[in-house]
């Protein structure tokens, strides 16, 4: 097979589009990939500004699959690689204006005051709780007050999936956001005996457990992997190219991109669109104006991250964890913050901390309809309270994504079936990114490796 014949065109340069391109540059096939903006890496953005190390987007991964190990070695990171301060183990939820240590083990549980005598009781009532109906169609809220309690709902799950999908737990399908909590009970009858029995289950798989996995970054921030795999020679890249729409011509696509204000065309055997939902929705909505009306209905909340450096003499919280999650019922104006300096000391001076916060989401998107600079200074005066840091931070970032975490909400495996069925009727069209899989970093470079065996896959059985 000429592989120099069989042309690839990959739509978007996140870490989703660009692990992908990374796999098939390793075969040798010919790839060009086209970026709306000047640099690799979507929501990646790492700055060092004034001596602090900033990440507007993810601020590090979870090491769950073998692959993220693997890649780092070949793109010469593994030097690179940053794990997250032990310290960063202790996680901490806000209840009544006091940070309490979420515990993480049995004894811990009983001690803590975070939840009521009556809350831990409960907890102990969950094997015996039977199966739910199709976890597509029941919320996150549903599944854990059915099996956990309404307290352990509201001071350990609302507070997390804020912190992992800017989203409300009444909103989200337990089976498409979280399929593997959903699964424990679904194969193993119940969650603890589903995270007992499991464990032997990933040992084979040779995957960690999200809960276990270490956490990792880069000495120069999250976007040193993206700049890493664009820096590998054999992928053509296009930046300030937005992919406008594909078309069908005769055996082949024909991807029309916008440059500088004027319309260009490539064309491809096979082309890999691994932008946003709304994105993709614009560039097939002529192709299958069914499939865009899917991709417009997968809703991403706005989030502001909020940058914050403080001098470490006017902190008078200790800073020995991750940071902490607020609870809904809390009724703040932003979702948590996390301790960035404490997890990656490297990320600002001896002298100084950093923290990033985050406002908004699912939960608060009517945040942003008045005056951002008093939302900033709200923030910042709960925040420091909370913190007991008397004085006004020395240095300060922010970036507002206006379209940030897609949300698998109740019902959404509507949308994954026809991403299939699609997928079907159009042969060398395949759909990628965070809407499909799962959004952690993790879950994007497992799923790169699984459209990169499909795309090898179509390419041995239909263009050989």
């Amino acid at each position: 097979m000429n592989k120099s014949k069989i042309k690839i065109a990959i739509l978007g340069a996140g870490i989703s589009g660009l692990a992908a391109a990374y796999w098939l540059q390793k075969d040798g096939w010919d790839i060009t990939l086209l970026e709306a903006e000047r640099e690799p890496g979507g929501s990646m953005i790492s700055r060092r500004e004034e001596g602090f190390l900033i990440d507007y987007g993810p601020n590090s991964g979870l090491d769950t699959t073998p692959l993220i190990a693997q890649m780092a070695a070949e793109l010469g990171l593994t030097g690179e690689i940053v794990y997250a301060s032990a310290i960063g183990n202790k996680r901490y939820i806000l209840k009544n204006q006091r940070l309490h240590a979420l515990p993480t083990n049995p004894l811990a549980f009983i001690m803590t005051d975070l939840f009521s005598f009556r809350a831990k009781l409960r907890l102990l009532f969950e094997p015996f709780v039977g199966k739910s109906p199709d976890g597509y169609y029941q919320s996150v809220a549903q599944f854990v007050e059915r099996r956990l309690g309404r307290e352990f709902l509201d001071y350990a799950i609302n507070p997390f999936v804020a912190g992992v999908f800017a989203g409300r737990p009444e909103d989200l399908s337990v089976k498409s956001a979280f399929p593997k909590l959903y699964r424990l009970e679904e194969v193993y009858g119940g969650l603890i005996k589903g995270f007992i029995k499991g464990a032997k289950e990933r040992n084979k798989r040779a995957e960690t457990s999200k809960q276990s996995a270490r956490m990792f970054s880069f000495r120069n921030g999250m976007q040193a992997f993206p700049r890493a795999i664009a820096a590998r020679p054999g992928i053509r890249f296009q930046y300030e190219c937005k992919a406008e729409k594909v078309i069908r011509r005769r055996d082949r696509f024909a991807v029309q991109y916008s440059r500088q204000g004027k319309t260009e065309e490539i064309e491809a055997d096979i082309v890999l669109a691994a932008i946003p939902a709304y994105g993709a929705a614009a560039v097939f909505a002529e192709m299958d104006p069914q499939l865009a009306g899917h991709l417009k209905e997968v809703y991403y909340p706005p989030v502001k991250m909020l940058y914050l450096g403080y001098r470490k003499a006017a902190i008078r919280q200790p800073l020995d964890g991750f940071g902490f999650l607020i609870p809904e019922k809390e009724k703040k104006t932003f979702l948590g913050a996390i301790w960035s300096s404490t997890i990656f000391p490297e990320r600002s001076r001896d002298d100084m901390a950093a923290f990033t916060l985050f406002v908004g989401g699912a939960r608060s998107p009517e945040r942003f309809e008045g005056d951002p600079l008093l939302l900033n200074q709200a923030v910042s005066a709960e925040f420091q309270e909370i913190m007991g840091i008397n004085e006004k931070p020395v240095f300060t970032q922010e970036k507002m994504w206006p379209r940030a975490i897609p949300q698998y909400t109740i019902g959404y495996v509507a949308h994954e079936r026809y991403f299939e069925t699609f997928e079907g009727d159009h042969p060398g069209i395949f759909l990628s990114g965070n809407y499909r899989g799962g959004i952690s970093v993790g879950d994007c470079i497992k799923n790169s490796e699984a459209v990169y065996l499909k795309i090898k896959d179509f390419i041995e059985t239909e263009l050989r």
